[in-house]
């Protein structure tokens, strides 16, 4: 009598789409993928309204106006069933911490020193989205189904909607954190009308591991797993149009765009590898420019250098007024003459930023010429650094 042979049993459609997902995605450049249900409301919508009514977003107002649509996948999109969360890997080959000690140098955030990463992802997020609606209809023959994907511009809550779909963990500093990448996944979401069967959700693994919060350099974690953006150094040199307050200047060292202390000292990043991405890959040029250099630019060698980046966004001004607050902080007297051709600059801000970095680099200079440059300067906000430097604090 010849033994039964048992078969494995047939994949279900749910099982044969995420195989696909996981097959397809890599393809496609994605480091990480995982899926949670598009359903519920958890606690990081009620962290999000305490975070917006203490006042902690600043001068993000957008925060604010798209808070209720924030809570919940469905207030985006109610028709969505589930959400694919993609990771990419843009892990640096170098320690950022290391150019901090450049003071003549400036230093850009890790994910900003090439492409726009909106732009490198969102296609690769398209793709994706239509084969997997092809696949769908091979699969659930009958069926219809959409897709809407997002990249950081949409009301949703990508962190926490990593953490669901099991890709990582909201660490202690807020940000995602991998064990496979560490701290360095940029997140692009999904939703679908599809349901797929969701992953097992993160695992807080940061334990009494206080690293982040330590490190920060201007004390912006008034407790684990809770930002005050108004302190944060990424805020005060990209979102904020206001001037820097004057008590956070000198903490922000030489971090012109962004700051990554508190993602590149986490522990897990020993696990983390360098980008393979080649747009996300930091130019070299970009990774501590010299503030000389950066000092000295108009609009169109801004434009020109940062094109395709995400420093193009924030402008000329800004930027400009950021690199005089590094200068100021650099305690490097060669720095004075580039300093100085600044004073006079069209822009407000970067003239007031030329004022204080004056003011730190050469007190005595800058106290003398302070009641004529009082007597000429049309601005509020710049004369209120001249009185600084006078030796009269009326900011």
């Amino acid at each position: 009598m010849t033994a039964e042979v048992g078969h494995a049993p047939t994949p279900s459609a749910a099982e044969r789409l995420r195989a696909f997902l996981d097959v397809e995605s890599r393809r496609l450049g994605f480091d990480a993928v995982g899926v949670a249900p598009a359903a519920g409301r958890d606690a990081s919508g009620a962290r999000l309204e305490q975070f917006v009514n203490e006042g902690l977003h600043g001068t993000m107002d957008w925060m604010a106006d798209t808070l209720e649509r924030r809570r919940t996948v469905g207030a985006l999109w109610h028709e969505a069933r589930s959400v694919i969360v993609l990771g990419m890997n843009y892990g640096p080959a170098h320690d950022p911490l290391a150019d901090l000690q450049r003071r003549d140098r400036g230093v850009i955030s890790v994910y900003a020193q090439n492409r726009d990463y909106h732009d490198v992802i969102k296609g690769r997020l398209k793709e994706l989205a239509a084969k997997l609606l092809a696949r769908a209809r091979q699969v659930l023959p009958g069926e219809e189904h959409g897709v809407k994907v997002f990249v950081d511009t949409a009301p949703l809550m990508e962190k926490p909607l990593g953490e669901a779909a099991g890709l990582g963990w909201q660490g202690k500093h807020t940000n995602l954190v991998s064990r496979e990448f560490g701290s360095w996944l940029f997140l692009g979401s999904i939703l679908t009308t599809l349901d797929l069967s969701p992953d097992a959700p993160g695992r807080d693994l940061c334990g009494s591991c206080t690293a982040c919060q330590d490190i920060c350099p201007t004390k912006a974690f008034p407790a684990p797993y809770r930002l005050d953006a108004r302190r944060c150094i990424s805020y005060l040199t990209i979102e904020t149009r206001r001037p820097i307050p004057r008590a956070l200047r000198a903490a922000m060292g030489n971090r012109i765009y962004g700051c990554d202390d508190c993602l590149a000292v986490c522990p897990w990043n020993k696990f983390a590898q360098a980008a393979r991405e080649a747009r996300l890959i930091g130019r070299p040029e970009l990774r501590a420019p010299a503030l000389r250099d950066l000092m000295a630019l108009d609009d169109a060698g801004f434009r020109d250098g940062f094109a395709g980046s995400p420093v193009k966004r924030i402008g000329r001004d800004k930027f400009v007024s950021n690199c005089l607050i590094a200068a100021g902080n650099a305690a490097d007297p060669s720095l004075l003459p580039d300093v100085e051709a600044r004073l006079d600059d069209a822009a407000p801000i970067v003239r007031a930023m030329a004022v204080w970095a004056y003011g730190r680099l050469a007190p005595d200079r800058a106290a003398a010429r302070s009641r004529q440059a009082l007597a000429d300067e049309p601005d509020a906000g710049v004369r209120a650094e001249w009185l600084a430097v006078g030796g009269t604090d009326a900011a």
